[in-house]
C-alpha cells in the first residue's frame, strides 16, 4: 500500500508511522541506533543524535530528516543502502512536519507493540471443525475436543455417571468427596438445572475460599513458622484467614492485590485492609546468631519484590 500525499492533515499513525517502521527503524530503532538516532521513539526522535536534532517541527526544509529522505543534503540519501522513499512519502514527511511534527505518545513503537500483544487482541471465535460423530457435541467446545479425538483415531470416554459428575465437581470447587446425602439429594434433583445448582451450593461453601485459597496462599509463600533452624510459630493466621475471607465473599481481584500491597495507605483503612498487608510479613525471619541485620532486610524486601512479581 502506497502512502498518499494530501494538502490536509497528515496523521502520524495512519501516514508517517508505516514509513519509518518500514525505512527507518532497521537503522535507527530499538535493535539499531547509528549515529545515536533513535526514530521510534517521539522523545528520543525529537532529541536527535550525535549531529543534532534531525525534527524541526514547523521547520521541514531545515529539518535534516526531510532533507535527508528527500535527497536534497550533501550525505547519502536516506534510507542508506535501501529504497529510496516516493515522492508522495516524501511529501507526507514534509507536510508532518511543517504541521508541527505532531507525535501522539500512544501512537509510537512500543505502544503499538503494546497493542499487538495477545492479551490487548480482542479475542475472534473460531470456526468450528468439522466432526463425523455428530451426535456426540453438547456444545461448541466439544467439537474442538473431539475432532482433536478423530485426529488420533480415539473415540470420546462414556458418559460420566450423575454420582461421578457431582464427585468431579465437589473435588474440583472444595477440595472435599460430596456426602451420601448430597449424593442422594442430586440424584432425586430432577430439574434441568440440577448441576448449576449443584455449583451455586459449592462455591457458596467456605470451603472453597480454604479450597482455592491455597494456591493464592502458595503464590504469597505463606507459611505458619518463620523458617531457617529457629523456624518460631508465627502469629499470622489472620492473614490466611483473610484470604479465605475474601475469596468466599468474591472480592475483586484489583482490590484484593491493591488492599494486600497497600491495604494500609488507603484513606481510613478498615482492620480487614490492614490485616491484609500481612501479604507483606511472608518473607522467612532469621533469628540465627551472626545474622546481618542489614544483610537479611535485604534479602527480606528481594523476597516480598519476587514474590509480588511472580504472584500477581
Amino acid at each position: 500500500m502506497q502512502a498518499q500525499a494530501t494538502p490536509g492533515k497528515v496523521d502520524f499513525a495512519r501516514d508517517i508511522r508505516p514509513i519509518l517502521e518500514k525505512s527507518c527503524h532497521g537503522c535507527h530503532g530499538p535493535k539499531l541506533q547509528m549515529n545515536g538516532l533513535r526514530l521510534d521513539s517521539r522523545k528520543l526522535a525529537l532529541a536527535g543524535g550525535q549531529t543534532g536534532k534531525v525534527i524541526l517541527p514547523g521547520q521541514a526544509a531545515e529539518s535534516p530528516l526531510y532533507q535527508r529522505v528527500a535527497g536534497l543534503s550533501e550525505g547519502p540519501r536516506m534510507p542508506m543502502g535501501g529504497q529510496p522513499l516516493e515522492a508522495a512519502q516524501v511529501a507526507l514527511i514534509r507536510t508532518w512536519i511543517d504541521q508541527g511534527a505532531e507525535w501522539p505518545e500512544e501512537a509510537g513503537a512500543e505502544a503499538a507493540a503494546v497493542q499487538k500483544h495477545w492479551a490487548f487482541v480482542p479475542p475472534k471465535r473460531p470456526p468450528l471443525p468439522p466432526v463425523r460423530y455428530t451426535a456426540w457435541p453438547a456444545n461448541a467446545i466439544d467439537k474442538f475436543v473431539l475432532a482433536r479425538l478423530e485426529k488420533e483415531s480415539l473415540a470420546p470416554s462414556p458418559e460420566a455417571d450423575r454420582v461421578t459428575l457431582l464427585r468431579r465437581l465437589s473435588l474440583d470447587l472444595i477440595g472435599l468427596p460430596p456426602t451420601i446425602e448430597e449424593v442422594d439429594a442430586f440424584l432425586n434433583d430432577k430439574r434441568q438445572n440440577a448441576y448449576e445448582k449443584q455449583a451455586e451450593r459449592l462455591l457458596a461453601s467456605p470451603h472453597y475460599g480454604e479450597r482455592w485459597g491455597r494456591h493464592w496462599l502458595d503464590a504469597a509463600r505463606y507459611a505458619d513458622s518463620d523458617g531457617y533452624e529457629k523456624d518460631k510459630q508465627r502469629q499470622v493466621w489472620f492473614y490466611r484467614d483473610w484470604v479465605i475471607n475474601d475469596l468466599n465473599h468474591d472480592l475483586p481481584y484489583d482490590r484484593f492485590i491493591i488492599e494486600q500491597v497497600a491495604g494500609d495507605l488507603l484513606p481510613n483503612p478498615t482492620q480487614d485492609q490492614i490485616v491484609a498487608t500481612g501479604f507483606l510479613r511472608n518473607s522467612m525471619i532469621n533469628e540465627e546468631g551472626g545474622v546481618d541485620p542489614e544483610q537479611f532486610r535485604m534479602e527480606a524486601m528481594y523476597d516480598r519484590m519476587d514474590a509480588i512479581g511472580k504472584s500477581v
